[in-house]
């Protein structure tokens, strides 16, 4: 058997790592990453957090099962006694909501509830006695997540994940594919840029922001999209202490990172075009960050921008939420593909799951269905209302 991935971020990387360490897999494993430097890619330019405040029981469970996979990196992805410094922090996420964001964020409690996630609600005088640095002007309530939540080395994993699974056997090949090969119901092969040609048994569509041009590539359509998100470090010369990851009604989010912050806002839709520039604008931070921070956090007036930068979440129009498996039309291509934003954080299950999925046939760990890419197919959306 060949398996062919392409993208070799963490998602692709980490799907290597699973195939090959099941005793079930037998034949060859071939990753084509068209920039080993990874300088625009998702998972090399993401802030890395993990959370398990979501709205949809399998984003939760796949959550859970990444922060513990975090906690057991070391014996898990170590190669020749080392092993990744992912620098874990568990420290919760804070949502504030308005009066209009509420009802969703009691919605979303009751969930995530009912799903073992601890996380509280907390009322604007309980927020205020919590957090003393924190303005509750227009807080009507608050969601913290008491454990299983934080930031780490994203950067660290996707390395760690790509160098397990290369000592595994995984052939990583600097490539770009620019044409696939369809035969009927089954893809056949991949072109790359240099004119060769790669036959498979089974092909994956890992390529993040853009695995909708590698699915068009196999005559499917993917709604899946490269959307700019900019990330600003700042400092400041009172920072609140021991802070949360701070989620704004007003769109802004807001962490701390070494002696620092960093933070960010998605742009409004009418400018949230694909394919635009990886260039993070100061001007979108004075005018649409810089003004919310403040009021938010009073310490935060004085604050000095020091560095920015940006990067693609692989947006799906659709609903927002991961595409998984093999195509309804294309049985032997699976799609891992869409994550909006969350595919640091869901690489370890996603990974485990679709490898689960091509080797023995269905999900033996978390079931991962829910995901499907025969949902596209179906036009039944499974929307994520807790979309940051």
């Amino acid at each position: 058997m060949r398996i062919v991935i392409i993208g070799g971020g963490v998602m692709g990387s980490a799907l290597a790592w699973w195939l090959l360490r099941d005793l079930a897999f037998s034949g060859e494993l071939v990753v084509v990453e068209r920039d080993p430097s990874y300088r625009q890619a998702s998972s090399a330019l993401s802030a890395s957090s993990i959370r398990q405040q979501f709205s949809i029981p399998v984003n939760i469970a796949i959550s859970r099962f990444g922060f513990a996979f975090l906690r057991r990196v070391d014996g898990l992805l170590a190669v020749d006694g080392e092993a990744p410094a992912l620098s874990l922090l568990e420290r919760g996420y804070l949502i504030l909501a308005g009066e209009r964001g509420e009802s969703v964020l009691r919605a979303n409690h009751e969930v995530q509830r009912a799903h073992g996630v601890e996380v509280a609600l907390l009322a604007p005088d309980e927020l205020r006695a919590r957090f003393p640095w924190l303005s509750v002007e227009g807080v009507a309530l608050a969601s913290l997540g008491l454990s299983g939540e934080g930031w780490f080395d994203g950067w660290a994993l996707l390395q760690g994940f790509r160098r397990a699974a290369i000592a595994l056997g995984a052939r990583y090949l600097t490539e770009e594919v620019v044409a696939g090969e369809r035969r009927g119901s089954r893809a056949m092969a991949v072109r790359l840029a240099s004119g060769e040609r790669i036959a498979g048994d089974i092909f994956v569509d890992a390529a993040g922001p853009w695995a909708g041009r590698i699915a068009a590539m196999f005559d499917l359509e993917l709604p899946v999209e490269a959307r700019r998100r900019c990330v600003y470090m700042f400092e400041t010369p009172e920072p609140p202490a021991e802070a949360p990851l701070l989620v704004d009604p007003s769109g802004f989010w807001c962490r701390p990172e070494g002696r620092g912050f960093i933070c960010g806002r998605p742009p409004s839709p009418e400018e949230d075009l694909p394919d635009l520039p990886l260039i993070a604008e100061d001007r979108f931070f004075e005018e649409e960050i810089w003004p919310h921070l403040a009021h938010r956090v009073p310490a935060f007036e004085r604050l000095r921008l020091h560095s920015s930068w940006a990067g693609y979440y692989a947006w799906n129009r659709f609903d927002q939420n991961a595409l998984l498996g093999p195509h309804p039309e294309v049985e032997n291509l699976h799609f891992m593909a869409g994550f909006s934003g969350h595919g640091i954080q869901q690489a370890p299950a996603i990974g485990r799951g679709i490898a689960e999925r091509i080797l023995h046939g269905r999900y033996l760990g978390l079931d991962l269905s829910p995901l499907d890419v025969e949902r596209l197919v179906a036009g039944r959306p499974l929307r994520e209302q807790a979309v940051i």
